[in-house]
């Protein structure tokens, strides 16, 4: 049991990491991007977007704690 348990929190360390809001906007783009393409649009620029967006949302909120 503690094989499978070192593998899941490898990838919920890997996965989540620090920041948990990251992760949720990054799996939301790409089901966004997913939809979109499914539906014959083109929403390329939304992953880069949302992933500098965050990003930078992160930062501030990092910096402003200490």
């Amino acid at each position: 049991m503690t094989l499978l348990r070192r593998f899941a929190a490898f990838w919920y360390d890997f996965v989540i990491g620090d920041d948990w809001t990251v992760a949720v906007v990054v799996v939301a783009s790409l089901i966004l991007t997913a939809l979109a393409a499914h539906h014959g649009k083109n929403w390329f620029w939304l992953m880069p977007v949302a992933v500098i967006g965050t990003l930078g949302v992160s930062l501030r909120r990092l910096s402003r704690r200490r």
